[in-house]
């Protein structure tokens, strides 16, 4: 493993507050990871006091919970329910209004959002790579989204390497982590005093050289390239190889999938938490007044019965179906619509998969198949 950029200073623990004030001082709205209702998720941060101290989480098939650590670091856990997703591509949203005016005549207007410059504390490796992937989706020209192009330039992402993955992680078979390689401002190694901090940006660096921290020396560099390498071979789950497209495409009609819908509930909490999951549904709502209409994006998924609606028939009617629409997408498809599978490895989808079922498993099942 290699420190990311040539230029990197040591902030010590004591010091975090340094790297918050210094993004405030620059008008960034800074959130970060807190502990709200027994998990991990992104909000307000005020100071280092705010953030996760001395906490880790259990994560398995159908399982996620917070425990206590003797750890008295920051981040130190894998992560929680979300990514950076609902920063960009928000779960609902007014995308534009019509109006009759009182001489009748007829209006478009786009919404119009005020958005925030906002720095974001501990981004994942693995959600570094989704986000990429959620920019190649939402900004491929020739209409890029203009509402995600405005939150993304928005956005000051500070990545903080993964040196404790839960069971269910596997972003080292997928190349996307645990280090995050790039895609930040400022990237963190956390250790055991403090922080190895790099800039990944000409405004990361601006910050960074504002901040006026010594070189981090020899010793603490070894530590945080130890902790990352100790991060990737932890991991015991891994998809089978880097492109699964002629492997499942190959068995579309594989028993297997009934198998998985046997014990699918349908519910869409694997894709509510993928932070590479774009489907979502547009539609309106009329005022009462019969004047106004508002068009309205909100986020949706492939494993309902509506997603897959069409022409007065609902394709996808059984939840084999969806499950192999899902897998195949963005397991498959994606290689041709965006040049790599949709999987960061983040494991999301199998903690909070209510039954845990295992996507590294099903695709380990479905590809064992034909073989003697």
């Amino acid at each position: 493993m290699s420190i990311v950029t040539t230029e990197q200073g040591f902030l010590a623990r004591a010091g975090l507050d340094r790297l918050i004030d210094a993004l405030r001082a620059r008008d960034y709205a800074v959130i970060g990871p807190r502990v709200r209702d027994g998990a991990i998720v992104y909000g307000s941060i005020g100071a280092a006091a705010d953030l996760p101290t001395g906490v880790r989480d259990a994560q398995s098939p159908g399982r996620y919970a917070l425990e206590p650590s003797p750890l008295a670091r920051q981040f130190a856990w894998a992560n929680g329910p979300q990514a950076l997703k609902p920063l960009v591509f928000r779960p609902r949203e007014r995308l534009w209004a019509s109006w009759r005016t009182p001489t009748g005549e007829l209006h478009f207007g786009a919404a119009a959002e005020a958005i925030e410059p906002t720095a974001v504390i501990g981004v994942r490796a693995c959600d570094l790579a989704a986000l990429e992937l959620q920019d190649r989706h939402f900004l491929r020209e020739p209409f890029p989204d203009p509402a995600y192009r405005a939150r993304r330039d928005a956005l000051f992402l500070v990545a903080v390497h993964c040196t404790h993955p839960a069971d269910t992680c596997f972003c080292a078979s997928t190349g996307d982590g645990p280090e995050a390689e790039s895609g930040f401002d400022l990237a963190l190694h956390e250790i055991d005093d403090g922080f190895i901090v790099a800039a990944g940006s000409d405004v990361g660096a601006a910050v960074l050289a504002g901040l006026d921290l010594p070189a981090a020396d020899q010793a603490r560099m070894d530590a945080a390239r130890a902790g990352v390498a100790a991060a990737a071979a932890a991991q015991s789950r891994a998809l089978p190889s880097q492109d699964l497209r002629a492997t499942l495409l190959e068995r579309l009609e594989s028993p297997h999938w009934d198998a998985v819908a046997e014990r699918c509930l349908s519910c869409g909490n694997c894709t509510a938490v993928c932070p590479t999951c774009f489907c979502h549904a547009e539609f309106d709502e009329p005022a009462s007044d019969g004047i106004v209409s508002e068009h309205y994006r909100q986020w949706d998924s492939c494993f309902t019965a509506g997603h897959s609606y069409l022409h007065g028939i609902v394709i996808r009617a059984e939840t084999r179906a969806r499950y192999r629409q899902w897998l195949t997408h963005k397991l498959a498809h994606w290689h041709d619509q965006y040049g790599r599978s949709g999987c960061v490895g983040c494991g999301r989808c199998i903690s909070w998969c209510p039954v845990g079922i295992d996507l590294t498993a099903e695709v380990v099942a479905l590809a064992g198949e034909g073989k003697a």
